[in-house]
């Protein structure tokens, strides 16, 4: 893969790396120039969801209940770009009744306890549906360590000295050949916010660009993935997004991926920096890349304002139930506007208990009935924020496992999870995906990359 040349002065062309002392902050409109090329990323359809059946949920800790300092990073300065936030709580209501197709999950609150993760069973029959591979209930018992919240791979280094690490990089890339080792050292070992202050020191220290000289030694997929990491989480987001609608072709699964799978505080700041950045309102670009019933669900996302309240109103649940049942299989023929409605602005606990709700009534679970309803990039869309409802967590490690289905690697979509989660669940994914699809996630890996890029995604996931 190849990123166009430097300009003259200031960042490459691969924008997101603010000047020194500035690191955390968005640049002004227009102070780096947006590049003329991005790094591919891989197209095709979002793959599809396992029809009928989708692991039940995760729980995750409610906002305040990541460590304090030393542990995740801290909140950003008025202006800066925010450390990745983590995911809200989600989970099943007391005593609230598993649903035809998914595992049922043990009974909890939303609040902030410790989360808990889906038990095996509950599906009817006692019979294991055909989608999970091998046969396998996707959700075998649970060693007591994922009962804990969750968590990331990548913790901020204790005792860390940012010129120290900037003289490390500095030794790795002087003279003949590079030491990629020291570099997957470096970088797989600290935090977002750590990487910025070793960019800002670099520059202090030897008056040059640490992207631009990581840039001249690296390339392909390799570059690609050391470059997200130095990113500010926030610019990332929006660079994405940016890159899935800009030029020929919309990357609509990148769009469904960040954009259905954000919390509020998230999306309101990647919108903040797509404007500042880029020049550009996120709204409009969504507008004139997409159409239909898709671009008013993509729309609705990217206005953060779902409800986020954890408790669940289970009136309002079988109320929407009904609603949706109404507008979908109970007629001929779909009002798609009453499933924007109601998947778009209600919490994703409140959602969960209305897909309970539905599958009683309905005898059907909701992800089925969507399948049926829709098609295309609004059902994928649809089913995303189900799926995001239910467990968080799967969604993502599916997305994993179809980028390295099959012949070929979707690169892309590899790292931007992997980075991007790296902070927040990655933990969780990793053992999710080992249940769903009965080998590890890093086997995966290994199996589908090779040199320096393989050690330093194995680095970030860790075994």
């Amino acid at each position: 893969m190849s990123y166009p040349g430097y300009p003259p002065t200031g960042y490459p062309p691969f924008p997101g790396y603010p000047p020194a002392g500035q690191e955390s902050s968005f640049h002004p409109p227009g102070q780096y120039p947006y590049p003329g090329g991005f790094p591919p990323m891989g197209g095709g359809a979002y793959p599809p969801a396992p029809s009928g059946g989708y692991p039940g949920a995760g729980g995750y800790p409610a906002p305040g209940s990541y460590p304090a300092p030393g542990g995740y990073p801290g909140a950003p300065q008025p202006g800066g770009a925010p450390p990745y936030p983590g995911g809200q709580g989600f989970g099943a209501p007391p005593g609230g009744a598993g649903y035809s197709g998914y595992p049922q999950p043990p009974a909890q609150s939303y609040g902030g306890g410790p989360a808990q993760v889906p038990m095996p069973g509950g599906f009817p029959g006692g019979q294991v549906p055909p989608q999970y591979p091998g046969g396998q209930v996707p959700f075998p018992s649970q060693p007591a360590a994922m009962t804990q919240g969750t968590q990331g791979t990548i913790r901020p280094a204790s005792n860390f000295d940012a010129m120290k690490d900037a003289e490390i990089l500095r030794k790795a890339m002087k003279g003949f050949g590079t030491d990629e080792q020291a570099i997957v050292d470096v970088v797989a070992n600290r935090s977002n916010d750590q990487r910025q202050k070793i960019k800002a020191a670099f520059k202090t220290m030897y008056g040059k660009d640490l992207i631009k000289d990581l840039k001249s030694e690296l390339s392909g997929n390799m570059e690609e993935l050391i470059l997200a990491l130095f990113m500010p989480a926030t610019y990332y987001d929006a660079w994405s997004l940016r890159n899935a609608m800009k030029g020929a072709g919309t990357q609509e699964r990148v769009l469904i991926e960040i954009l259905c799978t954000r919390t509020n505080q998230e999306i309101r700041e990647i919108v903040r920096c797509y404007e500042s950045e880029f020049g550009r309102s996120l709204e409009n670009d969504i507008r004139s890349d997409t159409s239909g019933h898709f671009e008013r669900l993509l729309v609705s996302m990217c206005q953060g304002n779902r409800d986020e309240n954890p408790n669940v109103n289970h009136q309002m649940a079988q109320e929407d139930a009904q609603r949706l049942y109404q507008a979908g299989e109970g007629r001929l023929g779909t009002d798609e506007s009453c499933f924007n409605m109601v998947l778009a602005t209600r919490s994703f606990p409140q959602l969960r208990a209305t897909m309970e709700a539905y599958a009683r009534m309905a005898n059907r679970d909701l992800i089925s009935s969507v399948s049926r309803e829709f098609s295309g990039n609004v059902e994928s869309g649809l089913k995303a924020i189900l799926q995001c409802a239910l467990n968080r967590s799967a969604f993502f490690a599916e997305r994993l496992y179809y980028s390295m289905k099959g012949a070929g690697t979707d690169d892309s979509t590899l790292v931007r999870i992997v980075v991007t989660r790296s902070e927040i669940d990655l933990v969780q994914i990793k053992q999710i995906f080992n249940q769903m699809y009965q080998k590890t996630l890093s086997t995966v890996i290994a199996g589908d990359t090779s040199g320096d890029y393989r050690k330093l995604l194995l680095a970030i996931v860790g075994q």
